[in-house]
């Protein structure tokens, strides 16, 4: 069986290749990302796609963000992020439609987002009303023949499954970012495979460390440093038979992400080749 590509984010602009970095790092694999719905409706997807081919650079996904306030923290992070807060849900979706009509044209297999931090409740309403606005986009998205695919984080592995059962829709799955569910406190990634497991369709590497009080989130540390344990993460996920690809995600800028990139390649490439 082949073994899973290593790749890193791209970000989308109007006015450059996102593939020339990707190259840099002699990958062939990425996520394009963007949170501007006008940069995904001003790209032009099949001239893009042919950059792509030229580069030599498959997408595993596209990762569309959203206009309105975002705040990554347990205090205003439940009424900011995703399609929980009601007063932000239509023009998020509407954002997630352009980057769909972007991916299904541009031939990327799906589009990935934070939906929120999704209530456990799901007897009450909220669960109810935030469920119809990502069925919502879900089937738009299955309409169009490719995936939504959830990031993980803001959300219990138990409810993410929850969430996925009640959608019923086929192309659902799973943007794995093990470092998103100990950042938030939400779960170890090792374990939440036995919960969703066979819906991951690819792997954010990325690491962390947990939170040490209730506003603020863990932070974020270079693959290896942290309390994801990749080693028994891959391990487990070619147990289940995982195939995607691990997309490299070091949230910091400069020379420091340049040169954690490239050690995280080569400790990714010897992990994959283990397993």
């Amino acid at each position: 069986m082949a073994k899973n590509k290593v790749g890193t984010m791209a970000s989308l602009t109007l006015d450059g290749n996102p593939f020339q970095a990707v190259g840099e790092f002699g990958l062939n694999a990425c996520q394009l990302v963007s949170w501007n719905p006008k940069t995904w409706a001003g790209t032009d997807p099949k001239s893009l796609r042919r950059k792509a081919d030229k580069a030599g650079v498959s997408v595993a996904a596209c990762w569309v963000g959203y206009p309105g306030p975002a705040v990554w923290d347990f205090i205003q992070g439940p009424f900011t992020l995703g399609l929980v807060p009601p007063e932000f849900r239509k023009i998020r979706l509407d954002a997630l439609k352009i980057g769909a009509d972007f991916a299904a044209a541009f031939g990327a297999p799906a589009i990935i987002t934070h939906c929120g931090f999704i209530p456990d409740a799901c007897a009450g309403a909220a669960y109810r009303e935030t469920l119809v606005a990502i069925y919502e986009i879900a089937a738009y998205c299955a309409d169009k023949k490719i995936g939504f695919w959830f990031e993980t984080g803001q959300e219990t592995p138990i409810t993410l499954l929850r969430v996925i059962e009640d959608l019923g829709i086929p192309g659902v799955g799973i943007n794995l970012d093990p470092a998103n569910l100990i950042l938030y406190g939400m779960g170890n990634p090792v374990d939440s495979l036995d919960v969703f497991g066979k819906y991951v369709r690819c792997i954010h590497a990325k690491d962390g460390v947990y939170p040490t009080n209730g506003r603020q989130l863990g932070h974020e540390t270079k693959v290896g440093d942290g309390k994801v344990n990749f080693p028994v993460l891959a391990k487990k996920l070619a147990e289940l038979g995982f195939t995607g690809d691990y997309i490299i995600e070091r949230e910091i800028s400069g020379d420091q992400q340049k040169k954690d990139i490239a050690v995280t390649v080569n400790y990714l490439r010897k992990l994959i080749a283990s397993v």
